[in-house]
């Protein structure tokens, strides 16, 4: 690797396309990989307001929590109270804990405080909804005789049906206590029941809190409490956050891969992602403790993930587990390593399996069908890839399952693309036998994985070139160009983008690909570099993410085969496609000279084009990045150029330029 710019006198080139030779191309190559990692999903996409709204936190995740983690016991004036979390008759046996709150005596108010994943962001004039579950436990000043059953008691029942404990206040107040918002929900009864208000917002505060407040004597259950902003990505409920979702969208993906890569597998057989605990009601979805050491809600689960992709005009790409879970469980959190399920509880997996199929794909008066109609979505998903595991050491106990697995989705349902997996590197043992598998199984595809140095993508931009096209074909599923300070720089960012040409090249066998991992919060990172770094109120793209966008806005389906000659040498890649449906030509060259380098084109057998093409170039400092917090040192500039039979272009150094010609019919007059 190295680790200050090559440097090399200046250079020409030359480039002639081989236009009567041109070969199709995958129209899927360039997506996204999500994975709740880096606090990805609860306190980021996940538009949730709340934090640890179900009482579910657990020290099993972080030492420091418990169930009460994200909550404080308010009392204003003269009030007095307590709080702590019971499990009998929950809101559903998913989620078990709920909170119980008990006013000794009101004064102002007694009641929690939650101020959210670091503070509450809202915006004056904005509307927020408030949802939570309640019931009275009794009225008056004592406790009844089942309090730790969580019941009313007998002899307080009539009082809690008759008087209730009055509305509840639920407000948005500043760090000093300011009220920013206010609205009241109705009296609570002795039945769990959902109520609901909206709270408009007075001011802009990026630090709020949220209080509801409890004004009678008597003890109270609460659970799911939940906040969202209105404004959420194309106004979905329990949906995105806008400006994340947005910042995701216009990177225009053919395809996202969720809900993630380790997550999946997960971290020890308990903690597999099940598909089904992710649908239907929030209340009934199955929380569960996060394989990278923090919390999910699945408040973001399958339902939320489909919407998405349909949303921004991207395919599926659901990853469930192979039936074994991750192998460095023990790592982890003491676990034993990979383990597989039992196999005699394999079938009802691979019926959990085929269940998604149906639920994506199936009509709405299909068992599972209908259950994706109930939830607002009666038209199917049109699902077409399906992964199948993720990075696993390739064992006997994978391969067994796998098979089992592998072997009923071709059976049931062909006509699925079944992705699977040859492990977590570029090379090596199980990258060697999951290719054993897949070829004995005759796999359409498999998951490639590789984070590299910026070096390595240049010296294996050949990589592909010799691949059997006989043999399955490619997602590069995650890969990413890792500085040794694990920077987001250019010269990162152009060592990507140089293998994307590759890619190009190779878009008949390459099938798909994604940068990873996509997102990350300041100050909750598990990971570096990533694609997209955000916090509660500002979203920052990175270098890598620019080089992204400008190849999935400028793909093509068909690849028109270049010679690159002159004294340029390896500091030089260039790709060419070509998009049928406007007839574009699109011709990409990625520099790491710190010269400039001449170029010459002759577009006489390529076709007629317009006299002016647009150029956008990508070129900087190579070791600068963007710094979150700050205007963006690097971002694209667009220009227009003359273009003529031949282009001349002088490729900037350290640099990605993408020239988009633009076919016309007939000569010029």
């Amino acid at each position: 690797m190295f680790l200050t710019p090559r440097t090399t006198s200046a250079a020409t080139a030359s480039i002639t396309f081989r236009a009567d030779q041109p070969k199709a191309i995958s129209p899927d190559l360039f997506g996204l990989f999500f994975e709740d990692l880096n606090s990805a999903a609860d306190g980021g996409l996940y538009a949730e307001l709340i934090q640890n709204r179900s009482f579910e936190y657990q020290a099993t995740e972080q030492p420091t929590w418990n169930n009460l983690t994200g909550w404080e016991l308010v009392a204003r004036g003269a009030g007095e109270g307590s709080i702590r979390v019971a499990t009998t008759d929950p809101v559903h046996p998913n989620n078990p804990h709920f909170a119980v709150l008990q006013v000794k005596h009101p004064g102002d108010g007694v009641g929690l405080r939650n101020s959210g994943f670091g503070g509450i962001p809202v915006q004056a004039g904005h509307c927020y909804d408030l949802a939570l579950f309640a019931r009275v436990l009794f009225v008056g000043e004592r406790w009844p005789s089942h309090e730790d059953a969580g019941h009313p008691g007998a002899d307080n029942a009539g009082d809690a049906a008759q008087k209730g404990l009055g509305p509840l206040v639920a407000r948005l107040e500043s760090e000093r206590g300011d009220v920013l918002g206010e609205a009241l929900l109705p009296s609570p009864g002795q039945e769990w029941a959902r109520l609901s208000a909206t709270i408009t917002a007075s001011r802009t505060d990026a630090n709020a809190r949220f209080v509801l407040l409890v004004r009678e004597q008597g003890g109270l259950a609460l659970d799911v409490i939940s906040l969202f902003p209105q404004h959420t990505f194309r106004g979905r409920p329990n949906g995105l956050r806008a400006d994340l979702a947005q910042a995701i969208a216009d990177l225009k993906p053919k395809f996202v891969r969720f809900p993630g890569g380790c997550l999946v597998h997960g971290n020890g057989l308990g903690n597999m992602y099940r598909w089904k605990d992710t649908i239907g009601p929030i209340e009934g979805r199955r929380e569960q403790p996060n394989l990278w050491g923090y919390h999910q809600t699945a408040g973001l689960g399958y339902f939320e993930y489909f919407q998405f992709c349909e949303d921004i005009g991207a395919k599926p790409l659901p990853v469930v587990p192979a039936g074994v879970c991750c192998q460095n469980s023990g790592y982890l959190a003491g676990g034993a390593g990979q383990q597989g399920l039992p196999l005699e509880a394999m079938p009802a997996y691979i019926q959990e399996v085929l269940d998604l199929i149906e639920w994506a794909n199936g009509p709405a008066t299909s068992t599972w069908g209908a259950r994706r109609a109930e939830a607002g979505h009666p038209e199917p998903f049109n699902l077409e890839y399906l992964g199948v595991g993720n990075e696993e050491q390739i064992t006997p106990a994978f391969r067994e399952r796998f098979q089992m697995i592998y072997a009923a989705v071709r059976a049931r349902h062909p006509e699925i693309t079944v992705v699977g997996t040859v492990g977590p590197f570029h090379s090596g043992s199980d990258y060697d036998e999951g290719w054993k598998i897949a070829d004995a199984l005759r796999l359409p595809i498999v998951d490639e994985h590789y984070y590299v140095g910026p070096d390595w993508f240049w010296d294996n931009l050949g990589r592909y070139d010799a691949y059997d096209r006989g043999r399955p074909a490619v997602y590069l599923g995650e890969y990413a160009a890792h500085e040794p300070d694990r920077r987001n720089t250019l010269r990162s960012a152009l060592a990507e983008a140089a293998y994307l040409t590759a890619l190009e090249r190779n878009g008949d066998l390459v099938r798909l690909a994604s940068y990873a991992p996509l997102l990350a919060k300041q100050g909750h990172t598990q990971w570096l570099p990533d694609l997209i770094y955000f916090d509660n109120t500002s979203v920052a793209l990175s270098v890598n993410y620019y080089v992204q966008q400008l190849f999935s806005l400028n793909a093509g389906d068909r690849y028109l085969p270049i010679v690159v000659a002159g004294a340029a040498g390896d500091n030089l890649a260039a790709s060419c496609v070509q998009d049928r449906a406007s007839g574009d030509l699109i011709v990409k060259l990625v520099s790491r000279s710190c010269h400039a380098i001449q170029v010459w084109c002759d577009l006489g057998h390529a076709g007629l084009f317009a006299p002016e093409a647009r150029c956008t170039v990508l070129a900087g400092d190579p070791l600068a990045e963007n710094v979150f917090g700050a205007p963006p040192a690097l971002a694209p500039e667009t220009t227009t150029m003359s273009v003529g039979a031949q282009l001349m272009y002088e490729v900037p150094p350290y640099s990605l330029s993408i020239i988009r010609l633009t076919r016309r019919s007939q000569p010029a007059a």
